[in-house]
């Protein structure tokens, strides 16, 4: 675990070696926490695009059903997928 990393030197070992020479998480970090909902927001949809990514989502927990939300943006193939996940969450 580590602190506040930049994006790059989270994900490219070359620069994580020249920004954050002391981490073991720099240049292979796997998961990324944003500060806010619009933050998050921003690198789901990024990644969605630019990488042709799948992406499934919100999937809100604590609630009496399942339920879950989609974007505004979504295709077919992600009201499928959710409706799929969103059906795995029913407990008999």
């Amino acid at each position: 675990m580590d602190g506040e990393l930049q994006f790059d030197a989270a994900v490219s070992p070359r620069v994580a070696h020249t920004k954050c020479p002391d981490s073991e998480v720099a240049g292979h970090a796997n998961t990324f926490i944003f500060p806010d909902i619009n933050a998050g927001n921003i690198g789901y949809k990024i990644c969605q695009r630019m990488g042709s990514f799948d992406a499934y989502g919100p999937i809100l927990q604590g609630l009496n059903a399942p339920i879950n939300d989609l974007s505004r943006g979504c295709n077919a193939q992600e009201v499928y997928s959710m409706a799929i996940i969103t059906a795995g969450l029913v407990e008999d």
